[in-house]
């Protein structure tokens, strides 16, 4: 499924929780078969986001698409063999389904549906550029879960990058409006849609937002409970949507034959059908890489590799598909990747050192989510 279903979009998060830490004394856990050099899985993990990214947005503007129930009930079932036919070669290993385990994973696994769901209409409206800037509004609201519900803690420096997140959010949704009246200035009717769908688009972000902090805030929460790795919470989280997907697809979307015509257009059939089960693809390949980039290098390297993939993510956008590009909108890119990169180093300084003279002021030797990553580690 979608690429911000789990750690794309969260990657600075892990200096916190501790993940892809080794413990003292202990051997290093091996890594997925591969070359070793830490270059390697990095670029793997960048391309892995660029594409999955890239997809989606082809498969749901190109065309007009509307069937995203579907999209992603397709991603789903073609995950959910890729890692099958993984285990059973041996490459990987995951947990088999246990009827309990899904019960104590199914409100995170709703969770999910809310967030791939809303990320897709987000995507639908809004420009590549645009959408991984105000993805970053996200980081501030799990910051600040973390300080309400885990005693986590707020550094002066992430307080302003988070400035520095919202500013460059300012920026891009202006950038884009600007666009949009000077492109369809000579037609009031065609400037108010247009504007009305951005509208939508940051509607639709501002729900993706919450969705996502809920789900991962939840995840997190849940995995102690469950001690999940990687690709059993990717199992699960497929498993467990597929049903809801199919039925919400069946019960709620259009399936009638003009519109099946409008979403797969006969000359245009074929490559939208392969964008969806490419993309379900590139949802393995980017729980693999991040996987094989955090054994390969550290928690540290990765957040930071997490900051600067957002950048050649949004120049995608500007590359492949038709975003603007003008001053306001490369100055809201910039902004947005430096307030990444500022979280990521704050974040990389807070856990090299005692826990003390942070804002707001809670401070306690080890968050609840930190916690129960390392017992998952520990399993």
């Amino acid at each position: 499924m979608a690429d911000d279903k789990k750690r794309d979009d969260y990657t600075i998060e892990m200096n916190d929780s501790g993940k892809g830490r080794e413990p003292l004394n202990s051997p290093r856990p091996p890594m997925p078969a591969g070359p070793s050099h830490p270059i390697i899985p990095i670029l793997s993990y960048c391309g892995s986001s660029i594409l999955m990214t890239c997809t989606n947005k082809f498969v749901l503007s190109g065309f007009g698409f509307n069937l995203n129930f579907l999209l992603l009930a397709v991603q789903g079932i073609v995950c959910v063999v890729a890692i099958q036919i993984c285990k059973s070669s041996g490459i990987i290993t995951y947990r088999d389904f246990n009827t309990d385990e899904a019960r104590k994973w199914f409100p995170v696994s709703l969770l999910l549906i809310g967030t791939i769901y809303t990320s897709t209409k987000a995507l639908q409206f809004l420009s590549i550029p645009v959408y991984t800037i105000f993805k970053n509004l996200t980081i501030i609201i799990i910051a600040y879960g973390e300080v309400l519900w885990f005693g986590g803690s707020v550094t002066g420096m992430a307080l302003f990058s988070f400035g520095l997140m919202v500013l460059s959010s300012v920026i891009a949704a202006w950038a884009d409006i600007q666009h949009a009246l000077q492109s369809y200035g000579h037609s009031e009717t065609e400037a108010s849609a247009k504007v009305s769908t951005l509208n939508a688009g940051y509607m639709w972000m501002m729900l993706n937002c919450l969705c996502s902090a809920a789900f991962v805030l939840g995840m997190r929460k849940r995995i102690k409970l469950t001690n999940f790795k990687d690709f059993d919470t990717m199992f699960y989280n497929n498993v467990l949507s597929i049903p809801i997907l199919v039925a919400a697809s069946l019960l709620l979307e259009d399936w009638s034959t003009t519109n099946i015509e409008i979403n797969f257009p006969p000359l245009q059939r074929n490559r939208i059908i392969m964008a969806m089960i490419f993309s379900g693809l590139s949802s393995v390949f980017i729980s693999y890489t991040s996987a094989w980039c955090v054994r390969v290098t550290s928690s540290t390297t990765y957040s930071m590799v997490g900051a600067l993939n957002k950048l050649p993510i949004a120049l995608s956008g500007l590359i492949f598909f038709d975003a603007p590009i003008t001053f306001p909108s490369v100055s809201a890119i910039a902004v947005g990747f430096v307030s990444g990169m500022m979280y990521t180093w704050a974040k990389v300084k807070q856990s090299s050192k005692p826990k003390a003279g942070v804002l707001p002021t809670t401070s306690v030797p080890m968050s609840a989510s930190s916690q129960s990553a390392r017992d998952s580690f520990k399993s």
